[in-house]
């Protein structure tokens, strides 16, 4: 079954499929190419990116940043290496600014820093470098120099409550989050509302961890929602959501008719839920950072560098989705968030951006 993405196919939302001139704007600017290299000839026109922590095959975040440079390269003819396309790993923050003097040396057109913790080098290494072009996402940097990329996260969370509150059995659902940051509230925020869509009655156990990698509290916390009688659990932790699906997974291994669910999120996290011929991975939110990253690559390209300027991605711009379940999920239950995923697109839905405390 191929990966079916609510709220994708709507044509009423989305222009004969591109982003150019439909991404969200925060702060307006005239000043387009500010930054810019407009005399760069497209074919040689090159990216790349630094990663946070949890490197690039991290099975989330930065691997789906990483998908998008690679999806550019490949459009575009570019091979890996300089001139061309690439990344860099940081194992720690102390990576940061050398990762990103790494790729300006290299002469890269546009670098990107991928997630919040780079917001600090990304200003650094602008303000020293403001003939270079930089993309920073999940954070702000006012700098000419530095497009910020932003995602509605939680109209894509309000999606994956929805589904949880529609699937479960319990009538008791979890979010296992990392740090409590904005980024994170708005899953959190969004999720809950999705499930109150559906059914107010259900609880929403929330649980923070405090790290984006270590899986054993994302473990931990799996352990004691699944104990109390949980039985979906969303997980918007990075790295520490690895422990979720382990939990999960031992459960199943112990008991094949244990219903058990982890819902994905950043990239398609099917392959994780993996038990023997079963899978516990009930869908996964995707952010699209991949496609940010293409859709800015290519303003950049054709002399239009959004510097400045906060580009934010929800339902209607194609940066938040749902994949399909592989079968877990009814006809009928996926036609009912198809309907939601219109409705917030079309902003008939308001989805809230801050947990209620």
């Amino acid at each position: 079954m191929s990966k079916r993405k609510f709220g994708l196919a709507m044509s009423l939302v989305l222009a004969a499929g591109t982003l150019l001139g439909a991404c969200g704007t925060d702060k307006a600017k005239d000043n387009e190419g500010t930054g810019s290299k407009e005399s760069v000839e497209k074919d040689n026109f090159s990216i790349a990116m630094i990663t946070d922590t949890n490197g690039v095959d991290d099975k989330s975040f930065n691997q789906s940043a990483w998908k998008g440079i690679q999806d550019y390269a490949e459009e575009n003819n570019l091979e890996r290496g300089d001139g061309g396309y690439d990344y860099l790993e940081s194992t720690g923050d102390a990576d940061f600014e050398p990762n990103l003097n790494r790729l300006v040396r290299r002469d890269f057109d546009l670098v990107y820093g991928i997630g919040f913790l780079l917001k600090d080098a990304i200003e650094t290494i602008a303000d020293q470098q403001p003939d270079k072009m930089f993309g920073l996402v999940d954070e702000v940097a006012d700098r000419p120099n530095v497009v910020n990329i932003m995602f509605k996260e939680q109209e894509g969370a309000f999606l994956a409550g929805a589904t949880a509150a529609l699937m479960t059995k319990s009538d008791k659902i979890g979010f296992v989050g990392g740090m409590e940051i904005p980024v994170i509230e708005r899953f959190h925020a969004g999720f809950v509302a999705g499930v109150a869509a559906v059914n107010p009655d259900i609880k929403v156990d929330v649980q923070y961890t405090g790290a984006f990698d270590k899986a054993e509290l994302g473990k931990a916390a799996a352990n004691r929602m699944y104990s109390s009688g949980v039985d979906i659990i969303f997980h918007a932790a990075g790295a520490t959501g690895n422990g979720v699906f382990s939990e999960a997974k031992e459960r199943k291994t112990a008991d094949k008719d244990a219903y058990v669910w982890v819902i994905g999120v950043d990239s398609d996290q099917y392959d994780e839920g993996k038990v023997g011929d079963e899978n516990i991975t009930l869908t996964s939110l995707l952010k699209r950072v991949d496609v940010a990253v293409k859709n800015i690559s290519e303003l950049a390209r054709d002399g239009k560098f959004p510097g400045g300027e906060v580009k934010t991605y929800g339902l209607a711009e194609d940066g938040m989705a749902l994949t399909d379940s592989r079968g877990a999920i009814s006809e009928e239950v996926l036609a009912q968030i198809d309907e939601f995923a219109k409705k917030i697109a079309e902003g008939e839905i308001e989805v809230p951006e801050n947990p209620t405390k």
